[in-house]
């Protein structure tokens, strides 16, 4: 009679060893792609403010140097909208700050825009300098250090 040939099989241990060097692997890569994630929102956020920043620029050059409107509480238009720069098509659509949540514009300098917190109410924030110069910052975004609020 042949002597009968056990099925070959990992043992415990050779699981715990490959078990344990997932974990490590895992520990590593996650957050990674957490980071990836908070540079494209600060990415898209940089990029979003360049093109306001060109557009304004472009409203002022065909408006013999006007802002928007001469309204120094609502420079885009009343109630938090994006108002002719919108509906003059500078802008299609109202920009939207992925990481604030929102779309609406208020008054507000770069201090208060980059200590607005995650899901705040306003996703803009304006000053007008001078009558003549029309800034505007991301809430939850310090541009000058790259950072988020949540960092």
């Amino acid at each position: 009679m042949a002597p009968r040939m056990r099925p070959r099989a990992f043992t415990l241990v050779e699981i715990l060893i490959v078990v344990v060097i997932l974990g490590i692997l895992a520990a590593i890569v996650i957050p990674q792609f957490s980071n990836a994630s908070q540079e494209s929102i600060k990415a898209a956020l940089r990029g979003q403010m360049k093109q306001i920043d060109d557009q304004v620029e472009v409203y002022r050059v065909n408006n013999a140097g006007l802002l928007p409107t001469v309204d120094p509480v609502a420079p885009f238009g009343a109630g938090g909208e994006w108002g002719v720069m919108v509906s003059a098509r500078y802008l299609r659509t109202e920009p939207f700050n992925m990481y604030a949540g929102g779309s609406v514009v208020g008054a507000g300098d770069g201090a208060v825009a980059s200590a607005a917190a995650k899901g705040s109410a306003v996703g803009w924030f304006f000053v007008i300098t001078g009558g003549t110069r029309l800034d505007v910052f991301a809430a939850g975004y310090e541009e000058a250090t790259n950072r988020l609020s949540n960092e």
